[in-house]
């Protein structure tokens, strides 16, 4: 999905603490403002010594992004993360404010339930990101499929700290990588997008850069 154009804006003014935030020095550490919140560490799959690392910037409401989670990552799961060909990173790139409600009960689920949540909330991505005026009571209930308490639920999705932290790596990746469309990959640190089939996707890890 190609980024609209405001899209960081808009979620910025949001957040006025994220709107003056923009206006940080650019080679700025990213996620610094998020101090030791476990919640924003890193979230993959695979071994660390594997010799490519792909790195995917996504949104919880984008259509092509679902697509890639829906008909390939089994796949490429499968295939290339359990053989050691590859570790897989996933990297939040919210492109609205839905997406960041999402991203934000994702990250704030235990580690290990972090991939089952976000690929039920692929799969059923028709039924609660476009959800118009019930998005956020449907969010609720995977949510609570997934072991959060609505209380648990309205503290998260409403946590600015938790919410700023994401917004600034989006904002990090933007700066370091020149994102235009979700989902985009880094093989290595070098970057294509778009929803890329299978065969694809192995060329690209197959020529990737040695680290």
């Amino acid at each position: 999905m190609q980024l609209p154009r405001r899209s960081l804006g808009l979620l910025a003014a949001a957040m006025p603490s994220l709107a003056l935030a923009q206006g940080a020095a650019p080679n700025a550490a990213p996620g610094a403002a998020s101090g030791t919140d476990a919640r924003l560490g890193p979230r993959g799959i695979g071994q660390a010594d594997a010799p490519v690392v792909v790195t995917e910037f996504f949104s919880l409401t984008c259509g092509h992004c679902a697509a890639f989670h829906n008909t390939t990552w089994a796949r490429v799961k499968r295939e290339l993360v359990e053989t050691n060909r590859i570790r897989f990173v996933w990297r939040d790139f919210p492109l609205d404010g839905i997406a960041l409600a999402g991203s934000c009960v994702a990250r704030s689920l235990p580690a290990e339930r972090y991939e089952a949540f976000i690929g039920t909330l692929f799969q059923t991505q028709d039924r609660w990101a476009f959800a118009q005026g019930r998005q956020m009571e449907e969010l609720a209930k995977l949510a609570a499929l997934a072991g959060m308490d609505r209380a648990s639920f309205d503290a998260v999705v409403a946590d600015e700290g938790l919410r700023r932290g994401i917004l600034e790596q989006r904002m990090a990746a933007e700066r370091e990588f020149h994102i235009s469309a979700t989902p985009s990959f880094a093989f290595n640190g070098r970057l294509q997008s778009g929803n890329i089939p299978f065969d694809q996707f192995a060329r690209l890890v197959q020529d990737a850069p040695k680290t």
